[in-house]
């Protein structure tokens, strides 16, 4: 029984003796040489201005959060598209029923004022 078990621990031999010898030749082959202009953040070429620890509006996180709600719509009606001959008229209310709720959330924040940014 030990034997059908050998090719799997001579695999796991190997790979973790690859592992370690990269480790090993990457730490004698690439000299560590730090200097200020390796230390810099780098953000697209651009020298960085100010903290990096900003405050970002609530109202970011709110079109963010609608973003990903509505967007999850679309993932729900591309099936029901595909199978819409198959589902006939119970999947039509179905879905009618599903986009209305969407709807009526919409209308709500909406009128809530969360997609206006000023």
């Amino acid at each position: 029984m030990l034997r059908e078990y050998v090719p799997v621990l001579i695999l796991f031999g190997v790979a973790i003796a690859t592992a370690l010898g990269m480790m090993v030749a990457s730490h004698l082959l690439n000299p560590y040489r730090p200097t200020a202009q390796k230390a810099m953040p780098y953000e697209s070429g651009m020298i960085p201005l100010g903290d990096a620890r900003e405050r970002f509006s609530v109202k970011f996180y709110i079109v963010a959060i609608l973003f990903i709600i509505f967007e999850i719509e679309t993932v729900f009606l591309i099936p029901w598209g595909v199978a819409y001959r198959e589902l006939g008229l119970f999947g039509f209310v179905e879905m009618f029923v599903f986009v209305g709720v969407l709807l009526v959330g919409l209308i709500y924040v909406w009128k809530k004022g969360a997609l206006e940014w000023e």
